[in-house]
């Protein structure tokens, strides 16, 4: 198929975006390194920053930025070339790539889409329990399903969207009367879910890794699913009815939303045997992953035998697993920063910036460094339009600067993985699914934005309150 060609203002727009890469990495390679950075040390760090602008600005995909910077930084002898590729055999690459073939299956078979309507069948009597069917709907699938931005365009969204049109809602004058709320609800019950799992965002291995890279701490996908249990549980219930008393919709019942559920389920048929072997194998995962301490497997393993079985049982072929790009779309983007961001570790840049801005910090105690610490992080995010980018620019930083100010590591690396998560509630371009919610057109900017930053505080008072006391009760601190 032929490529579309670019329009003029398109190419514009594009060498606007190179400049920004290519001036962000000369003016810190211009800048006279310290004492304690090598030559090498600071030429990777002028090629990871100007990478992290490339990822915001986005000249080209994720992916082809990782290939030029493993590239540039092989070419150039900032590493050798077995240290730049030495991160694809990091098994957590690994994992999310797995984790992207079951997200496949269960959209593909429709299981994800069965189930949301389920919820919708059994809550969705209301307005507010449809809020909370929704809320359900993406907190089951959220652990095999790593791309938000799939959770919310295969399934969470096209659903929403039909039951607010079911409704006679419409962007425009009749949005509120129930799509206005959905869009909303749908939108940051999703930024939620994505950090109740290891598994439930693309970046949130790369946000465990640093940890172990720059912490010395392991996050399991069990250790992370217990320490967000019991806040996420609370969010989950709190957000649908927050939303609902920030902008409360015109309508208030919706017994027609299960009419609507019933028929499609009707559509769908009987649950397929495909259908049941995936959920047989997606339990079996999950189970394995809770099991690692004692089978000792690493949970990448456990994800591999599970595509096992479900190539052996013919729920997914082999043709899917070379067709889901965006597996090996995030093995590429990954490896780059993961080896990057070991390079600088270990070249000790990272260490001389976090020695330098820890002074500031010296005379306050260890949980308020955290609180400090957090605050910068999240609302920080106002200038990303990405989650994995945030994280990639600012999570070992932080990271290190809160344990070097006697912050517990392991609390640090879990709360500032978490509101990796959260803090993307803030905007309309926060994260991926944003583009398609606030695109939807049911919901105005400064709505929007207002909504988003009660949520963000929301979710400060209960993952910051209540969260650190729950880490406290397990000993993590």
């Amino acid at each position: 198929m032929a490529s579309v060609p670019h329009t003029p203002d398109d190419s514009g727009r594009r060498w606007t975006r190179w400049l920004a890469v290519l001036g962000a990495g000369l003016l810190v390679f211009l800048l006279p390194a310290p004492a304690s950075v090598s030559a090498a040390g600071w030429r990777l760090l002028a090629i990871f920053v100007a990478t992290v602008v490339g990822l915001i600005v986005q000249p080209l995909p994720m992916g082809a930025m990782a290939v030029l910077a493993i590239t540039v930084a092989a070419v150039t002898k900032t590493v050798s070339a077995p240290v730049a590729l030495s991160a694809f055999a990091n098994p957590v690459i690994w994992l999310i790539v797995a984790a992207f073939l079951f997200a496949r299956a269960v959209i593909s078979t429709g299981l994800g889409r069965r189930i949301a309507y389920l919820f919708v069948r059994w809550f969705g009597s209301s307005t507010l329990r449809l809020g909370y069917a929704l809320a359900g709907a993406d907190f089951v699938v959220s652990p095999f399903i790593p791309s938000d931005t799939a959770r919310a365009g295969g399934i969470i969204f096209p659903i929403a969207r039909s039951l607010a049109e079911g409704y006679g809602s419409q962007p425009g004058p009749t949005a509120r009367r129930l799509g206005t709320y959905l869009m909303q609800c749908a939108y940051h019950v999703g930024c939620t879910t994505a950090a109740v799992f290891l598994t439930s965002m693309a970046a949130n291995p790369l946000a465990a890794e640093f940890a172990r890279e720059f912490a010395g701490v392991e996050i399991t996908w069990g250790r992370w699913a217990l320490a967000s249990s019991v806040p996420a549980g609370v969010s989950l219930l709190v957000l649908p009815w927050l939303i609902y008393r920030l902008d409360r919709p015109e309508l208030e019942r919706t017994p027609q939303a299960q009419q609507i559920a019933l028929r499609e389920l009707k559509q769908m048929g009987a649950m397929t045997a495909g259908e049941k072997r995936l959920l047989a194998v997606l339990l079996a995962v999950i189970a394995g992953w809770v099991a690692q301490p004692w089978h000792g497997l690493h949970p990448a393993i456990v994800a591999y035998a599970g595509i096992s079985l479900l190539l052996l049982v013919g729920v997914m072929q082999w043709e899917d697993v070379l067709a889901e790009r965006r597996a090996w779309d995030a093995f590429i983007w990954f490896g780059g920063l993961v080896m990057m961001a070991d390079g600088l570790n270990q070249m000790g840049v990272i260490r001389a910036f976090t020695d330098a801005l820890a002074r500031p910090l010296s005379g306050l105690g260890p949980t308020t460094v955290l609180v400090v610490l957090v605050l910068a992080y999240v609302y920080l995010h106002y200038g990303f339009a990405s989650m994995t980018a945030h994280i990639t620019a600012l999570y070992p930083a932080f990271l290190l600067l809160a344990v070097a100010n006697g912050a517990p590591p392991l609390v640090s690396a879990l709360a500032l993985a978490f509101f990796s998560n959260l803090n993307a509630s803030l905007t309309h371009y926060g994260t991926g699914p944003a583009p398609i919610f606030f695109g939807s057109g049911y919901v105005s900017l400064p709505t929007w934005w207002r909504v988003g930053f009660v949520v963000v505080l929301c979710h400060l008072v209960v993952w910051l309150g209540l969260g650190l006391l729950w880490w406290r009760w397990l000993g993590l601190w």
